[in-house]
């Protein structure tokens, strides 16, 4: 499978690194049987953009470029933003910009341990920005969100102790990777990465996201998850 990251994503060198690790990822098979449902914005209210999500120095240079040269637009989506406060800057690292959320925009059962906040990126009806800006320049859905949005709820475990490889899998309550003393976890909290009975199997709602992934790596990660599941 040829490298096709670029009809992707606009984050051509971020898609390189990541390239790297989901050639040699190995993949938690049974977490793709786990049972989600399809992401609904009228109830979860854009619950997994509460925190913003941390970018690499060519998403947060290049989103505030577009910015810059967009900003008209975004502002006809109701987000302004200027092209300085895209970025939240701490510690050396970059991340969305986020606001304090009002009791409207947040889902009905929004967990408790989130933080009360909301990406600045998203418009009146919970939808992302960047992902509008990409639809109306005729761009893949995808191209200008950052690549830590579009992968949520997966996850691509960095090696660890008693790891081979890195893990690509989707997590669940009793091995979420930001869990912790006093804080149940994230992925698996949200609305779209949470377990649900009336769901389908995580292989079939993630399928654009395993395909996305699979051009980016040049591996076939459907194939790959369905031939070990029948």
């Amino acid at each position: 499978m040829e490298d096709s990251s670029q009809g992707v994503t606009a984050y051509v060198t971020t898609a390189a690194e990541l390239r790297g690790r989901l050639r040699e990822a190995a993949v938690g098979h049974g977490s793709f049987e786990r049972q989600i449902s399809l992401c609904d914005l009228a109830l979860c209210r854009a619950t997994c953009c509460h925190d913003g999500v941390f970018l690499s120095e060519e998403e947060a240079t290049m989103m505030r470029e577009l910015m810059a040269e967009h900003g008209d637009r975004f502002a006809s989506y109701g987000v302004e933003v200027s092209a300085a406060s895209v970025v939240a800057e701490a510690d050396g690292s970059h991340r969305t910009a986020t606001r304090p959320s009002a009791a409207a925009e947040r889902a009905l059962d929004f967990p408790e341990h989130f933080p009360m906040t909301r990406c600045v990126f998203l418009d009146d009806q919970h939808r992302c920005s960047w992902q509008r800006l990409a639809v109306d320049l005729g761009k893949p859905a995808w191209f200008y969100k950052p690549i830590g949005c579009w992968l949520h709820p997966l996850t691509l475990r960095p090696v660890r102790r008693g790891d081979a490889r890195p893990v690509l899998r989707l997590p669940g309550a009793e091995d979420d990777p930001l869990a912790g003393e006093g804080y149940p976890g994230f992925a698996s909290c949200t609305p779209c990465g949470r377990v649900c009975d009336a769901g389908r199997p995580a292989s079939e709602v993630l399928r654009p996201e395993l395909e996305a992934l699979s051009e980016i790596g040049g591996r076939d990660f459907v194939g790959e998850i369905g031939a070990e599941t029948v």
